[in-house]
C-alpha cells in the first residue's frame, strides 16, 4: 500500500522545528558547496565524499523523524485503535530498504 498522508499533520514544538530545519539548512549548505565543487572542476573523489557526507546526514534526520514519528504519531494513532498506520509504517520500511 502506498498511501500519502496529505491530509494528516504532525505538530512539533518549536524546538524541535528549529532543530529539523537547522540540520536541514546544513544539508542544503552542503549541496550548494557541492554544486560549487562541479563548478570548480573538483576532483571526483572529493565531490564523492561530501556527496557521502550529504547522504549520512539525511539518513540521520529521516531516523530523527521516523523515531519521533513512532513515539508520536504512530503511538498516538495505535492507542484510538487506527491500525491504518501499520500500512504506513510497513510502506516507510519498504521505502527505507530500497
Amino acid at each position: 500500500m502506498d498511501n500519502c498522508c496529505c491530509n494528516k499533520k504532525t505538530k512539533r514544538s518549536p524546538d524541535e522545528k528549529k532543530l529539523i530545519t537547522n540540520r536541514l539548512n546544513r544539508i542544503s549548505g552542503q549541496i550548494n558547496g557541492i554544486n560549487k565543487m562541479i563548478e570548480n572542476d573538483a576532483y571526483c573523489n572529493d565531490v564523492l565524499i561530501q556527496l557521502s557526507a550529504v547522504e549520512k546526514a539525511i539518513k540521520s534526520l529521516s531516523s530523527h523523524i521516523l523515531e519521533n514519528h513512532l513515539y508520536t504519531c504512530v503511538s498516538r494513532d495505535l492507542e484510538n485503535g487506527d491500525l491504518d498506520t501499520i500500512d504506513e509504517l510497513i510502506s516507510l520500511f519498504k521505502r527505507f530498504n530500497q
